[in-house]
């Protein structure tokens, strides 16, 4: 049986396309010991996140092992906001966000997408997170890193040079990371 992992594309009009990508690349560096499920999120044009949480949890209560739950951009911060407030019941392995934007500072507070003040404290000291953002990102300031490090800080932060919002299409750090944690 392979093993398992959630990739969560990020928002907005033409995401799922652009991200495609990123999940051809994650399961080329993975190989072919793990699956990764590339769904097509409700709406991205205009996503809400009750639409995306249902959706996720559909997602993962169809694997038989531990997920490793992968986001990019929009669908990071969604995924990080699920892990925080929805039981995951044992169900992922870690969280590999990249790009995450962080809906609570200026120019990006939508408290639909916000966590609350406690997430930290909510999500399951188990679960390994690790967060990848380059320094040139122009969709998701490289600012928005600094929050999450200050609120998380034994999560692991991959800080990339050059690399834009898309890593250039590039993720054998994440599949890395997800090879450590399996």
């Amino acid at each position: 049986m392979k093993n398992p992992v959630l990739f969560i594309h990020g928002g907005g009009e033409g995401a799922y396309e652009a991200d495609r990508p990123l999940a051809a690349s994650l399961q080329g560096a993975l190989g072919v010991e793990y699956d990764v499920r590339y769904p097509a999120m409700p709406n991205e044009r205009n996503p809400t996140y009750a639409a995306w949480k249902d959706a996720i949890a559909r997602e993962l209560a169809a694997f038989e092992r531990k997920a490793a739950l992968v986001g990019h951009s929009f669908g990071a911060s969604l995924v990080l906001k699920y892990a925080a407030e929805e039981p995951l019941d044992g169900r992922a392995s870690g969280l590999f966000l990249i790009a995450a934007p962080f809906w609570r500072v200026e120019d990006w507070d939508v408290p639909e997408f916000a966590l609350a003040d406690d997430f930290a404290a909510k999500l399951p000291a188990e679960l390994r997170l690790f967060f990848y953002h380059s320094r040139d990102d122009e969709t998701v300031p490289f600012t928005h890193l600094a929050h999450y490090r200050e609120a998380l800080p034994s999560a692991t932060f991959r800080e990339l040079d050059a690399r834009g919002h898309q890593l250039e299409g590039n993720l054998a750090e994440v599949a890395a990371d997800v090879l450590l944690v399996r």
